[in-house]
C-alpha cells in the first residue's frame, strides 16, 4: 500500500488547498463523510479520506485502493493505492470524462477526449501550472495523458467483484462508474470445466479419475462439453454420465444422457435404462428416454427435442442461476455475490423480468425464491431477506403467501430484526386463519404446521433472550395455541422446544 502522497497533503497545508481546487480532491470533507451510509459487498473496511463539490466520496479500501463514490449512486476502484489515484486525478483533471476509453481506443481519440475536457475546465480557472507545482511536490512523474488513461483503465476493471459498494441499509449495489466490457460470468465459470475437458479429450486417465469422481469438477466438464461440442467425445460423456447418476438426479445427469443421445448410438440405450434406474428420482426425471427397442433415429430425435427445450449450445441462453449456481459450487463467492444482488437490484426496479413467457400477464416470483436460497449459501442473510421480502409480497394463494413470510419471519429472526419477524409471524396467522381460499384448509394436520409452531417458539426464545419479555410471551402463547391443534405426532416432535422455550421467558418474565 503506497499512501506517500496522502501524508504529504495532510502535512502541508499549501498542497492540500491545490488539491482541493482545482483538482476536486479536498481532505476537509472526510469528515462529513458520505452522503449516505455505504459498505463493500465483500465486507471489507473503508476509510474516508477525502471528498469533491458534487459530494462524491474517495474511500481508501483494506489493499489499499481508492474507490470513488459519487453521490449520484456511482462508484468504482480508481486506483491501486492512493498515490496511483491522487496521480491519475492530478493526471487528468477531468477523468470522470475517461471513464469509458480504453488503450484500445488509440492515442489521437485518447488526446482528444483529454484536450476536450481540460480546455472547458480552463474556460474557468488554469490546472497548468498548478498541476505542475503539484506534481514536482508530489513526487509524480509526467505521464502522458495515453498512459494515465490506460492506468484508469486497469483500476475500474477492478471493481467487481471485490469493490462493489452497497448502500448500507437498503443493501442496493452502486452502478459501476464505467460502462467497459467485462467478460460475462459464464467465462471465468467454466474455465475449470473446459481445462478438464480438454485433459479428458486428450486421455488423460488421471484426470478422468480425479474429474468423474468429483462431482463439481464432473458438473463443469459436462458443461463444457455442452458448449464445446465434439464428435468424438461419446467415450468420454459416457464415463461422465455414469458418473453423474451417483448425485442421483440432476440439470446435468440429464445433460449428459442429452448429450450422449445426440450421437444417435443405440448401443447407448442400455446405458440410459441402467442410469435411469439408479433411484426412484433419476427414473422419474429420466422417464422419457426412448425404449431399450427404440433405434439411433429416435434416440437422436428424442435429444434433439430435449436439447432445444432445456440446453442448447449458447451459454448466454443459460438462466443466470446456473452460472451463480456453479461458480457457489467452485468456492468463487465473490463472482456469484455480485451477479446475485445486480439481478436482485433488476427485478427490485423492474419486476416485469418475472412476467412468465407463456403468460405474460402473470409473475413468476421463484427467481426471488432461488436468490434467496442462494444467497443463503453465501451466509448473505440480509441479501437473502431482501429477496425473500419480495418475494413474500409477489405470492398470491394463503398457503404460498404463509410459507414464505414464515421463511422470511426466520431470516428476520436470524439477522436480528425481532419486531419485524414478530410481525411477519402476526401476518402469517391472519393468512392462515382468514386466508381467503381454501389452500391451508388442512395446515396444522401437514409439515406447515409443524413448522409454523417451531418458528414461534424460535422467535419467543429470541425475544426471551433480548430482553424483550412482554413479547415474548406473547409469541409463546402463540405458539401453545398453534401446537394445540396439531397432530400428535407433530405436537411430539415440537414439544422438546415447546418446553425449553417456556422455561427460558418463565426466567425473564
Amino acid at each position: 500500500m503506497t499512501d506517500h502522497a496522502l501524508r504529504l497533503l495532510r502535512q502541508d497545508r499549501r498542497l492540500a488547498s491545490l488539491a482541493a481546487f482545482p483538482f476536486d480532491f479536498d481532505l476537509d470533507r472526510a469528515a462529513h463523510g458520505h452522503v449516505e451510509p455505504v459498505r463493500l459487498a465483500s465486507g471489507g473496511p473503508l476509510e474516508v479520506v477525502a471528498g469533491d463539490d458534487t459530494g462524491g466520496t474517495y474511500f481508501v479500501c483494506a489493499d489499499g485502493s481508492m474507490l470513488y463514490a459519487s453521490s449520484e449512486g456511482a462508484a468504482g476502484i480508481i486506483g491501486s493505492s492512493v498515490d496511483e489515484a491522487l496521480e491519475i486525478l492530478v493526471g487528468l483533471p477531468g477523468w470522470g470524462s475517461c471513464t469509458d476509453l480504453s488503450p484500445q481506443d488509440g492515442e489521437e481519440k485518447i488526446l482528444a477526449r483529454v484536450t476536450e475536457a481540460e480546455d472547458e475546465i480552463r474556460e474557468h480557472y488554469g490546472i497548468d501550472a498548478e498541476r505542475a507545482e503539484l506534481r514536482a511536490a508530489l513526487g509524480f512523474p509526467e505521464r502522458s495523458p495515453v498512459e494515465l488513461v490506460g492506468m484508469l483503465h486497469a483500476a475500474l476493471l477492478r471493481t467487481e467483484p471485490d469493490f462493489v459498494l452497497l448502500h448500507g441499509t437498503e443493501h442496493r449495489a452502486y452502478d459501476l462508474l464505467d460502462d467497459l466490457p467485462r467478460p460475462p460470468l459464464w467465462e471465468p465459470v467454466l474455465a475449470r470445466g473446459r481445462a478438464d475437458l480438454a485433459l479428458l479429450r486428450d486421455g488423460d486417465h488421471a484426470a478422468l479419475e480425479a474429474v468423474t469422481t468429483d462431482p463439481v469438477r464432473r458438473r463443469l466438464a459436462l458443461r463444457a462439453a455442452q458448449f464445446d461440442r465434439a464428435d468424438g467425445d461419446q467415450g468420454v460423456l459416457r464415463r461422465l454420465l455414469r458418473a453423474e447418476a451417483s448425485s442421483s438426479m440432476t440439470e446435468e445427469l440429464r445433460l449428459a444422457a442429452v448429450l450422449v443421445g445426440l450421437h444417435g448410438d443405440p448401443r447407448d440405450l442400455p446405458l440410459l435404462h441402467e442410469v435411469r434406474e439408479t433411484d426412484h428420482d433419476t427414473h422419474c426425471g429420466l422417464s422419457d428416454v426412448p425404449g431399450p427397442d427404440a433405434d439411433g433415429a429416435e434416440l437422436r430425435q428424442w435429444a434433439r427435442e430435449m436439447d432445444q427445450a432445456l440446453f442448447g449450445s449458447d451459454p448466454a441462453d443459460e438462466p443466470a442461476s446456473t452460472w451463480t449456481g456453479l461458480a457457489l459450487d467452485q468456492g468463487l463467492a465473490g463472482l456469484a455475490r455480485v451477479a446475485l444482488i445486480r439481478r436482485l437490484d433488476a427485478i427490485e426496479v423492474e419486476q416485469s423480468l418475472l412476467r412468465r413467457p407463456d403468460d405474460p400477464a402473470r409473475l413468476d416470483p421463484s427467481p426471488l425464491r432461488e436468490l434467496a436460497e442462494q444467497f443463503e449459501r453465501l451466509g448473505d442473510l440480509a441479501q437473502a431477506l431482501r429477496a425473500q421480502r419480495l418475494y413474500a409480497a409477489l405470492q398470491d394463494s394463503a398457503w404460498d403467501g404463509a410459507s414464505a413470510r414464515l421463511d422470511q419471519a426466520a431470516l428476520e429472526r436470524r439477522t436480528g430484526e425481532l419486531e419485524r419477524a414478530a410481525g411477519s409471524l402476526a401476518r402469517v396467522r391472519d393468512a392462515l386463519n382468514n386466508p381467503g381460499d381454501a389452500s391451508v384448509r388442512h395446515w396444522r394436520q401437514v409439515s406447515l404446521g409443524l413448522f409454523v409452531a417451531e418458528e414461534h417458539y424460535a422467535l419467543s426464545g429470541a425475544l426471551a433472550d433480548a430482553g424483550v419479555s412482554a413479547k415474548a410471551r406473547v409469541l409463546l402463547a402463540a405458539a401453545e395455541e398453534i401446537r394445540g391443534g396439531l397432530s400428535q405426532a407433530a405436537a411430539r416432535g415440537v414439544r422438546e422446544l415447546a418446553e425449553a422455550t417456556a422455561e427460558k421467558v418463565r426466567a425473564v418474565s
